[in-house]
This record gives structure tokens, C-alpha cells and sequence, in this order.
């Protein structure tokens, strides 16, 4: 694993928990803003043992940051399995990943597969505080929104940056 991509990695992670931070609540569970930054990681250094490290790594950051009672092992649970998704189907999309639109319908869809495994291994942990719909509905329907058009927009700034700095990855820029 080169060291310029975990410098990369550890900077969208930094970002993301920054984000997740100072996300407010709504009935109990906050839009989770590091999931875009999880992906943009993904998408930069699309390398499974970068995707699982930073899957990793967002999940505990998320889960000490999180606003949600007792949904730090959600958290944990939730991200390698969203960031797993999330990577197949943008090995799946080889023909349309490098499109802005494309990747942010993308990651609309993480997003969604993201909010689901959270909320219903917090139903099966913990317990959850509101109905799962009105959950979703509060917390989730936001972050697919917010994700989606943070990723339309940071995603060509982050594609120009890495051409310019000639980050070694075995991404789309490449090919």
C-alpha cells in the first residue's frame, strides 16, 4: 500500500468524521455525511485492501462520533459491508464510472444499502428509539441527498487534484 494513498485515505477519513460531527440529529439518528467521503476514497484508490481499511476506519471513527444510542456497533457492522457493495458495483459499472452522474447515483444507492444495514443491526442490538421508517425517512432519505450531491460536486474537484498530483492508483484516471 503506497503512502501517498493512505495519506489520501486518512484525509477523507479526517473530513468525513469533521462532517459526521457536526451533522445535527433528527429523531434520533444523524444524515451520515463520512459515507461520502468513504466513497470518494473508494472510488480514488478503488484496491480491496484500501477499500476494507478505510471501511474500517470510517466505521470506528463513525461509531465514536456517532449521535445514535447504541449505535456504535451498528456503525462498526454497517460501513465494511456498505463499502464492499459499494466496490462491486463500481467493478460491476465499468463502462459508466466515470461519469459525476453516475458516481453519485452510486452513491445514492451505498447511502440507502448504508442506512438499512445501520438501522436494522440497531433494531436487532439495541433496539430503535422510533419507528424504522420514520428513521429512515428522518436520517436516511437526507443522507442519500446530501451524499449524493456532495459527491456531484467534490468528485471532478477530486478527479482534477489527483491528475495533478499523479496519485499512484489504480483508478479510472489511469485507464
Amino acid at each position: 500500500m503506497n503512502t501517498k494513498n493512505l495519506v489520501v485515505l486518512a484525509l477523507l477519513a479526517g473530513i468525513g468524521v469533521v462532517l459526521h460531527t457536526v451533522m445535527p440529529s433528527f429523531f434520533g439518528i444523524k444524515p451520515d455525511m463520512m459515507l461520502a467521503m468513504m466513497f470518494l476514497g473508494i472510488v480514488l484508490i478503488p484496491e480491496l485492501k484500501s477499500v476494507m481499511l478505510l471501511a474500517i476506519v470510517t466505521g470506528v471513527l463513525s461509531a465514536l462520533t456517532t449521535g445514535f444510542p447504541g449505535g456504535q456497533i451498528p456503525n462498526i457492522i454497517d460501513k465494511p459491508i456498505t463499502a464492499l457493495v459499494f466496490f462491486g458495483l463500481f467493478l460491476a459499472l465499468k463502462k459508466y464510472r466515470n461519469s459525476v452522474v453516475s458516481v453519485a447515483v452510486l452513491t445514492a444507492v451505498g447511502t440507502a444499502v448504508s442506512g438499512t444495514v445501520f438501522l436494522t443491526a440497531a433494531y436487532f442490538i439495541v433496539g430503535l428509539p422510533n419507528s424504522f421508517a420514520l428513521l429512515f425517512s428522518a436520517g436516511v432519505l437526507p443522507a442519500i441527498a446530501l451524499n449524493a450531491i456532495t459527491m456531484f460536486i467534490l468528485y471532478p474537484v477530486a478527479l482534477s487534484i489527483v491528475k495533478r498530483t499523479k496519485l499512484s492508483t489504480t483508478s479510472v484516471i489511469q485507464k
